[in-house]
């Protein structure tokens, strides 16, 4: 059971990277602050979780915010 929620909130998690990276990908500021918030939120979950390394989850958080005031 725990296999199956962990692979269920996996998929989420790639799911709402993959968004933010598709809003910065179109250059929308508005779009890219939203999807921003909720993969980074998911990101600190699957840390906390154990789904991924916290330096893993540090890492990524880091390319995100990055990228987005780049963009901003």
């Amino acid at each position: 059971a725990k296999t199956l929620q962990n692979k269920m909130f996996r998929t989420q998690l790639k799911t709402d990277m993959k968004k933010y990276e598709a809003a910065l990908a179109a250059g929308d500021v508005e779009l890219a602050k939203v999807t921003y918030k909720a993969a980074t939120k998911k990101i600190d979950q699957a840390a906390a979780r154990g789904i991924i390394h916290k330096n893993a989850a540090a890492h990524k958080k880091s390319q995100f915010t990055l990228a987005l005031n780049k963009l901003a």
